[in-house]
């Protein structure tokens, strides 16, 4: 007579998830808490106020023109001939390109227009004014 074996089940290994799930919580919240408190680093400069202020999220050219009216581009001043020449050259083909005039608040609309005009000649397709939000 033969006998047959009961099969018995096989033990199942289960990995614990708990502490992993933890350590995914924590570094979720570490990277929400630390990403609020980047600053933008460049020139001093206060930037007039609007109530529809929204955050651009698009790669940019960023001109600061500070409260005397200078003009500056990647933390260096310049002339305005000399801007011109670096506007054309950086946006040579890219007329979708996104440059964005982060002028003072206290700086005469005059000098901030008039570095609006030169990367509009130097081939910006898109211009814009920075403001921040007002609460």
């Amino acid at each position: 007579m033969l006998v047959h074996r009961k099969k018995r089940p096989r033990y199942q290994i289960q990995t614990p998830l708990t502490s992993l799930i933890d350590i995914v919580f924590m570094l979720l919240i570490y990277f929400l808490l630390t990403t609020n408190f980047i600053v933008d680093e460049g020139i001093k400069i206060k930037l007039p106020r609007a109530k529809a202020a929204a955050p651009q999220t698009r790669q940019e050219i960023t001109v600061y023109v500070d409260r005397k009216g200078r003009a500056f581009l990647r933390d260096r001043e310049m002339r305005e001939e000399m801007l011109f020449k670096k506007l054309k050259e950086m946006l040579k083909g890219q007329q979708d390109r996104l440059v964005v005039v982060k002028a003072d608040r206290d700086v005469v609309l005059n000098k901030a227009v008039k570095i609006m005009d030169i990367a509009k000649a130097a081939g910006a397709g898109k211009l814009c004014l920075a403001t921040e939000k007002d609460f």
